[in-house]
């Protein structure tokens, strides 16, 4: 058994292009497993494996519902290895190496025949955005998804790069409020380094989310708090795609809605 006290963790030894990508993953491994897919968790921005899924409960709630959980910490996150190159932040990039890491756990094609067989997603914010395209790409493989405090506009791409390199050099008020709020989420982790931040912020403009390049057609949960100004959008998303479901959650924000049990209880039925 490995609990949330006593995981598998490494640095994945490789990416699609051959070389290192330095990404943190971490496997959680049930008592007693079910015959379903494992659950692969995607992190939202200036988070972690540690602060988005498993000090919130999901790892946790997931295990003994009896689900194997495969992690990783996002370029710049976590443990994860924090370059200053913009070709390590692209959302392709990163695409690419979440690709490889199923490779790697040996997480195979979806198959009639095999009830374990391809993957489930469970993205939040950044994550969503990351796993919306990728459920689009690896249809072969990924089953359902369950996607949390999404967005049909990339908050990322309205980020104020100059305002926020002027408020790090000489505490230069920031006028925008969306580049406010995400530098001091990005600032409150003492650990996160917050130019490789910046980096995967201005990659992340060289590849503006646009969800209706690639439409995922796996059953989808869209959930987002009630007090989130993504509850308000995710509707364009549920239209977009012929199998998605919508959950709003009265009373969360953005920030706390990933705590929410009742986002776990429907996360986990939805992926039975």
């Amino acid at each position: 058994m490995v609990s949330p006290g006593k995981h598998t963790a490494a640095l994945a030894p490789h990416n699609t292009e051959g070389a290192s990508a330095g990404l943190h993953v971490v496997v959680f491994e049930p008592a007693t497993p079910v015959p379903l897919p494992p659950v692969f968790l995607i992190h939202g921005f200036a988070s972690s494996v540690d602060l988005n899924w498993v000090k919130t409960g999901w790892v946790t709630a997931l295990t003994r519902a009896g689900r194997r959980v495969i992690s990783v910490d996002l370029p710049g996150h976590g443990h994860s290895l924090a370059p200053y190159d913009l070709d390590s932040y692209t959302p392709g990039k990163i695409r690419a190496d979440l690709l490889q890491i199923l490779a790697d756990q040996g997480v195979q094609p979806l198959s009639n025949d095999d009830p374990a067989s391809g993957v489930d997603l469970i993205g939040y914010s950044l994550g969503a955005r990351l796993a919306w395209e990728f459920g689009a790409t690896q249809a072969e493989l990924v089953r359902k998804m369950v996607l949390g405090g999404p967005n049909p506009e990339d908050p990322l791409a309205d980020f104020d790069l100059k305002a926020a390199q002027d408020f790090l050099n000489d505490g230069t008020p920031i006028a925008d409020d969306s580049t406010a709020w995400l530098l001091n989420m990005a600032q409150v982790i003492p650990s996160n380094d917050i130019f490789a931040l910046l980096a995967l912020i201005q990659a992340v403009k060289m590849e503006p989310f646009d969800p209706t390049d690639a439409v995922p057609r796996m059953p989808i949960l869209l959930v987002a708090g009630g007090l989130d100004e993504r509850a308000r959008s995710m509707s364009r998303l549920a239209e977009l795609s012929p199998d998605a479901q919508q959950l709003v959650i009265a009373g969360r924000t953005h920030n706390n809605t990933v705590t929410s049990r009742e986002f776990k209880e429907a996360a986990i039925s939805f992926l039975t």
